[in-house]
């Protein structure tokens, strides 16, 4: 009896390992405009919301993002692509966190610890593209080991 538990737990946990694709999350959904988002990191997923998906439009609003970090962060690059038509149209890279250089409440974090954000988020653009897209965001530390990564698709038909 005991061979067999030992067994089934073996096989639950060797499935848990394999099975690497995590649901996907409603950001916001709203008349002209949904987001949706996935983890792509296959050992972790992480919990992202908006107030209201109205917000996005004002440019400035409120967001709760949450994660246990399973690397710490002395620094962190931050890379985001536009994908089109599973094409890459747009590259964007930036430095996040460096000894004595920190844009982010949490750099400095160790592994175990838990990230929490809650607050206003501002974007540096005028008008948030329409269409259908995916935003492909990933973040990895001084190692380039993945810290977060998260695909973001876009469906806009707001009219501005």
């Amino acid at each position: 009896m005991k061979t067999s538990n030992v067994l089934v737990l073996i096989l639950v946990l060797l499935y848990i390992n394999v099975s690497t694709e995590w649901p996907t999350h409603t950001v916001c959904k709203e008349d002209n405009l949904e987001i949706h988002y996935k983890s792509c990191d296959p050992q972790q997923d992480f919990a992202f919301s908006i107030d209201r998906c109205s917000d996005i439009t004002t440019h400035t609003f409120n967001i709760r993002a949450a994660m246990v970090l399973r690397h710490s962060i002395k620094k962190l690059y931050a890379k985001v692509d536009l994908i089109i038509n599973g094409k890459t149209i747009l590259t964007y890279s930036e430095t996040l966190c460096e000894p004595g250089h920190s844009k982010l409440i949490f750099c400095g974090k160790k592994k175990g610890e838990q990230l929490y954000y809650e607050g206003p988020v501002t974007l540096g653009i005028k008008e948030i593209p329409q269409g259908d897209y995916t935003i492909s965001a990933k973040l990895t530390n001084e190692d380039h080991i993945t810290v977060a990564c998260a695909d973001f698709t876009v469906k806009n038909y707001l009219d501005y």
